[in-house]
């Protein structure tokens, strides 16, 4: 059962990142540039004051050492990338046995 669910949850992350690749390849065709949009900037877009508590977390629970040479880049990395990676890593964890 938590092999389907990592297998569903990483399809659907995946697609995710293939709708955000999707939207960045359009606004660099209207735009003539290339375009890519970081994950900090649709997790703002999406919930700025979960951005902040997650990174008062970081660097309270943490270092804001870890924030800033770890959460940082992973902010600045595009959208499409960070989703298609981890809905990946969710569809080989959902792997069973006998697939390896």
């Amino acid at each position: 059962m938590i092999r389907f669910l990592l297998r569903f949850v990483g399809l659907w992350v995946l697609a995710g990142g293939f709708v955000a690749l999707v939207v960045d390849g359009t606004r660099s065709i209207a735009s003539s540039d290339l375009v890519m949009t970081p994950l900090g900037e649709a997790w703002f877009a999406a919930g700025p004051g979960s951005l902040a508590r997650f990174q008062s977390l970081v660097e309270t629970r943490l270092s804001p050492v870890v924030w800033e040479y770890a959460a940082v880049p992973l902010l600045m990395a595009p959208l499409a990338a960070v989703l298609g990676v981890a809905g990946l890593l969710l569809i080989l964890l959902g792997r069973s046995p006998t697939d390896r």
